[in-house]
């Protein structure tokens, strides 16, 4: 990769091009339309610019191929890129901040990052940020949601898959937003089912895990937090320690095949039922992309390559899009280990060799100021990293109840219902079920997390 040669005459020069260029911009401007906004976000982040319509110029559309495919792909940052970058600015279009801040994601080196922050800022007709340039910048394309620019696709699977050609099979059209995706930092997981970790650059997901009795699991402590699981009268604990390793687990539990996803970043552990699924659809592995959505993981098929929405367990690319796939929830209850195992004693538990001999505590130490990936605009009501169960109802309005609210009433007595929803105590945990106790697959995650994919959520508020 080259080095970016850039001084404060380059800069003076760059800004002086981007102002005799916009100055011909020919592509009509219209008013965003700020009043759909909430008060919040214009609070927060201001007023977004006037965006363009239409497509891209031709030399607009030129700067884009060399920017994306040329920078990483083809000898990295030079003149060129910087020109293209010029003309990029110049348009005064801020839907090219996308493609910007994709390359800002992989900028190698603060010279190039500032440059394509400043860029990017003005676009946004926002102050170049000095610190976390790539974060600042998408959080305000996110928050106003500026629109993607014309064959925005093309030119971010150049950029991703410059860097890890894998990705290729991913990055497909679907029922997805690709604004959104970003990259988390680590490789994909593409081995297929049962492989050993030690074929993995990668978060090694584990299939069909070895499990001990609970008089066995001497490691754990009584204060470690799991995630349990019962089906059909059968319960196990998967530890939080091993879980923050290994982000997925593909198991067997009860009779039924389950996908057990945990996001760190979104402080959800979930469970989806992958068997019992429509003629010819084989049994979905799920894999760890290393991609991320609003600070939560992707995951996907590895047998097909179909993306998953993995907080909401709906296939969104590939075959398994088009057959409409949308994976069945079990309840997930978080919980310490002592009372899991004294009200499931027949649990099984997942072995401590899973964790790798690594102890990570994400959510007292890497997340514990908020998330560390760009969400753009947060629903005000809670904490950004408060705790809620989350569920939806039958009508099909989605509801969070805060957990410690929520567990300090049920202790008390209280009866927790909405619509079809109640909630109960379970093992030190909450789930919700139905009037006849039926399990209604709930999970517990952070709120920013459940609000932005559940938008206009119905609070509980005791």
């Amino acid at each position: 990769m080259s080095s970016v040669p850039f001084s404060l005459t380059c800069r003076l020069l760059l800004l002086a091009l981007c102002a005799t260029l916009s100055a011909c911009a020919a592509q009509k401007l219209t008013a965003q339309q700020t009043e759909t906004l909430p008060l919040y976000v214009t609070e927060q982040f201001g007023t977004p610019p006037a965006l363009p319509e239409g497509p891209l110029a031709p030399e607009t559309q030129a700067a884009v191929r060399t920017i994306a495919v040329d920078t990483f792909a083809n000898g990295g940052w030079g003149a060129a890129q910087e020109a293209a970058l010029a003309t990029l600015v110049a348009t005064k279009d801020a839907r090219l901040v996308w493609i910007i801040a994709d390359l800002m994601r992989f900028a190698p080196g603060r010279q190039l990052t500032g440059l394509l922050s400043d860029g990017a800022a003005s676009l946004l007709e926002i102050k170049p940020p000095r610190r976390n340039q790539w974060g600042i910048v998408t959080d305000h394309l996110i928050a106003w949601d500026i629109p993607a620019p014309p064959d925005y696709l093309e030119a971010k699977r150049s950029i991703f898959t410059s860097i890890i050609p894998d990705w290729e099979p991913l990055f497909v059209k679907g029922d997805i937003d690709w604004r959104l995706v970003s990259w988390g930092g680590v490789p994909i997981d593409a081995r297929p089912f049962g492989q050993t970790d030690e074929e993995c650059n990668c978060i090694p997901a584990a299939d069909n895990p070895d499990v001990s009795t609970a008089a066995e699991a001497t490691w754990l402590k009584d204060s470690d937090i799991v995630f349990g699981i019962e089906i059909n009268g059968e319960a196990r604990a998967y530890p939080r320690r091993i879980m923050e390793v290994r982000e997925m687990v593909n198991d067997t539990l009860g009779g039924r095949d389950l996908g057990i996803p945990y996001c760190t970043l979104c402080g959800a552990a979930q469970a989806y039922f992958t068997d019992r699924l429509p003629a010819g659809v084989k049994r979905p592995v799920l894999r760890t992309s290393g991609l991320l959505i609003r600070s939560n993981k992707v995951m996907f098929d590895v047998n097909t390559y179909s993306v998953f929405d993995t907080f909401l367990g709906k296939a969104v690319t590939g075959p398994l899009a088009a057959r409409g796939l949308e994976l069945e929830q079990a309840s997930v209850i978080t919980t310490d280990w002592g009372t899991w195992k004294s009200e499931h004693p027949q649990t099984t538990v997942l072995v401590e060799a899973l964790a790798l001999g690594r102890d990570f505590d994400f959510r007292n130490g890497r997340d514990a100021d908020g998330p560390i990936f760009p969400v753009g605009d947060v629903d005000p009501r809670l904490p950004v990293h408060e705790d809620v169960i989350g569920i939806v109802t039958a009508s099909g309005t989605p509801v969070a109840f805060p957990r410690n609210t929520a567990l300090v009433a049920l202790r008390t007595g209280a009866d927790i219902r909405v619509e079809n929803v109640r909630l109960v105590l379970d093992a030190g945990g909450i789930k919700a079920v139905d009037a006849a106790g039926n399990d209604l697959g709930s999970h517990q995650a952070f709120w920013f997390a459940w609000s932005q994919f559940h938008p206009g959520t119905q609070l509980w508020e005791g």
